[in-house]
């Protein structure tokens, strides 16, 4: 692995820098992290609650939807009492 452009900063690399300026050292360097396992579980986590919000944004869609469709009909029957 060969270093990053040294003149190139990543918005990515300013959270680690944050979190912590040895892991941005060595991540600038190339140096492999040995919380492998942490991040995978972290990356599973984050996929995870991913999800969630994509199945929360269909279930919202669906509710307007299903209230349109009952503000319609709600209308269609209250028109069709007052035109027959």
């Amino acid at each position: 692995m060969t270093p990053k452009d040294s003149t190139t900063i990543r918005a990515s690399e300013i959270g680690t820098y944050l979190y912590c300026q040895r892991a941005w050292s060595y991540q600038r360097e190339g140096e492999p992290s040995t919380n492998q396992a942490e991040m995978l579980t972290g990356t599973e986590l984050h996929a995870q609650h991913g999800r969630q919000v994509f199945t929360a944004g269909l279930l919202r869609t669906l509710a307007y939807g299903l209230i349109l469709l009952a503000l319609v009909m709600t209308t269609y029957y209250f028109l069709s009492l007052a035109f027959s």
